[in-house]
């Protein structure tokens, strides 16, 4: 175990502490049900990325239904995928996702990879995702990283406010010394330490007098100290571009065809920032051009 606070809790009883928590208040989610397939699973990872739940369950419930299978996926134009998108955000993971259904098709029959090697090889698929797929759809206790676990892991052994702004070595180390030993413990302590991080220790107003752990993390015993690190920039949404490349993504998917440049306009007036963002959505494969300034999602 890599070194943690003098108040980090013996990790049998913490494991104990979160699994039965998780067995009472796990979130009945849909993709969380015996009979997902890997497929599902693998959409629900990636679409759930910087996105809250709520807003993915819809989607992926349509997308399930419209695409059940890779192949079903792979089939349909990148146009009609990203207007199934719809406003989840970070829309290139739409396209990302197509492009991993066509390759699960071209070199994998049709299926998801069952390997982290082969899940690490589809297009737009990193460390989190191959995790995650390979741990929830598989049953590979690979350690399943994201910001919900890294806060509850360095509070809880760390007695640190908030994980660093950046995932580092120490912390992956940390979180694979965490897991129980049992496979099927460690699998599931994967999803319990999430939903935790996502209910309960939350990253602003923490929940600490409904935590299962609460009379065991370091951080509370330690009278909750603040963080004195480094922090995470955030960039506000008002007026940036991510907010202009949205507006006209929005125009696009509402459209039952191309929509020339004046409607672009209306949707989002400042030219020198419309003409950018529809730059980097052509530069994405979002959006294609057509003559006379006219534009349209792929197909």
């Amino acid at each position: 175990m890599p070194a943690v606070h003098r108040l980090a809790p013996d990790l049998t009883q913490l494991h104990g502490r979160l699994l039965d928590w998780y067995a009472v208040r796990a979130r009945a989610l849909p993709w969380r049900l015996r009979h997902t397939s890997p497929w599902g699973i693998f959409l629900s990872e990636v679409m759930a990325q910087q996105t809250p739940v709520a807003r993915v369950e819809p989607i992926w419930l349509d997308w399930m239904s419209r695409w059940p299978t890779p192949a079903d996926l792979a089939a349909a134009s990148p146009g009609d995928v990203v207007r199934a998108w719809g406003r989840l955000g970070y829309p290139r993971r739409a396209l990302r996702l197509h492009e991993a259904a066509t390759a699960m098709v071209d070199r994998h029959g049709g299926e998801v990879p069952a390997t982290l090697e082969e899940l690490l090889a589809l297009p737009g698929v990193g460390d989190y995702t191959a995790a995650a797929v390979a741990c929830f759809a598989f049953g590979i206790p690979a350690p399943v990283i994201d910001t919900n676990v890294r806060r509850v892991l360095v509070r809880t052994l760390e007695g640190e406010a908030q994980a660093a702004p950046a995932l580092n070595r120490a912390e992956r180390e940390l979180a694979l010394a965490a897991m129980p030993p049992r496979t099927d413990d460690a699998n599931t302590w994967n999803v319990a330490a999430m939903e935790l991080g996502a209910l309960v220790c939350t990253a602003r107003a923490p929940r600490c007098d409904d935590c299962p752990a609460a009379d065991l993390c370091a951080w509370n015993l330690a009278g909750r100290p603040a963080w004195t690190g480094p922090v995470k920039r955030t960039q506000s949404w008002h007026g940036t571009d991510r907010q202009a490349r949205g507006a006209l993504l929005s125009v696009l998917r509402e459209s039952p065809g191309p929509v020339g440049a004046a409607r672009l306009a209306q949707a989002w007036p400042d030219e020198p920032q419309r003409l950018r963002c529809l730059d980097s959505l052509v530069s994405d494969g979002l959006v294609e051009p057509l003559p006379r300034s006219r534009f349209r999602l792929p197909e």
